[in-house]
């Protein structure tokens, strides 16, 4: 694949280990994402950038963000990771404000649906939030930045060991990082989270340092959804952010209880695109 067959555009936004641009496939005129590494800056990680790009070249699932190839420039030190464009992400959403129930119900239906996939691959992604998760001009749902998704191991017993992710969503296990190590139910616990920031608008303890936010998380009792939501959504909540990995239900489970039955309903999906153009996305993106 020739550097030069992809133009770059403007910056879009940040992933872990680079930026991320829009640009232009110059052979078919069809619009991209190009994430762009400096190896030279992130020396000590080239083997988890090896990991993120086999981890999205695997991926055969509509609901996470598809994998064009990878591309190395001549005369420079960067690595271009080329991805499906997509519209915005739900973080985008959030900023102006806590999203409509159906909207997230929607949404969460599409995240259970790649998280289902992605156990059954024996994968975790390990970095779930309203950042990772993107919205195409239709209201199409998929997940993103696997740059600390990890593959589950026989010899570990399916569990990973390694202190990953964003402090604010993370589950109390991964936390401790014990000895037994976490699953994929994780996973479930950041899903929890990130429902609670779509529909409030940030996660639980935003205010405080992240520093601080690693301590409380696995001392105080698990966040729920206060408010005027139905009681399917707190219910989902509730069942997502138990303390006991154990006691969490898998990402399949969700899939057919509370929100993530409810959100699988197609109009639900144009109460999303609805709620992307009132939110002063429409002019950009439809």
């Amino acid at each position: 694949m020739a550097s030069e067959r992809y133009e770059r555009r403007h910056c879009i936004g940040r992933g872990s280990f680079g930026d991320v641009y829009e640009g232009v496939d110059t052979e078919t005129g069809n619009p991209v994402a190009i994430k762009v590494i400096d190896l030279e800056n992130v020396e000590d990680d080239i083997q988890d950038i090896h990991k993120e790009i086999q981890a999205l070249a695997g991926c055969k699932c509509k609901n996470i963000t598809e994998y064009y190839g990878s591309v190395a420039p001549p005369g420079t030190a960067e690595l271009c990771i080329i991805m499906e464009l997509m519209a915005c992400s739900v973080s985008d959403l959030v900023q102006h404000g806590p999203l409509d129930e159906p909207c997230i119900a929607y949404i969460l239906s599409q995240v259970l649906n790649a998280l289902v996939y992605l156990h059954s691959e024996r994968r975790i992604h390990r970095d779930i939030k309203a950042a990772n998760l993107l919205l195409s001009r239709t209201a199409e749902v998929k997940i993103t930045d696997f740059g600390v998704s990890g593959q589950l191991t026989g010899t570990l017993g399916y569990r990973r060991k390694t202190f990953v992710g964003t402090p604010f969503w993370m589950a109390p296990e991964v936390i401790e990082t014990s000895e037994e190590g976490y699953s994929e139910k994780a996973d479930v616990w950041s899903l929890g989270i990130t429902t609670i920031e779509m529909a409030t608008g940030a996660p639980p303890h935003a205010a405080l340092h992240p520093m601080r936010v690693l301590f409380l998380i696995p001392t105080r009792p698990p966040p729920q959804l206060e408010g005027d939501f139905s009681p399917e959504m707190k219910d989902f909540v509730t069942k997502c952010l138990q303390r006991d990995p154990g006691a969490r239900p898998a990402a399949k489970v969700s899939q057919t209880d509370g929100a993530g039955r409810v959100g699988r309903h197609w109009r639900y999906r144009w109460t999303c695109a609805m709620q992307l153009n009132r939110n002063g996305q429409g002019l950009e993106w439809f």
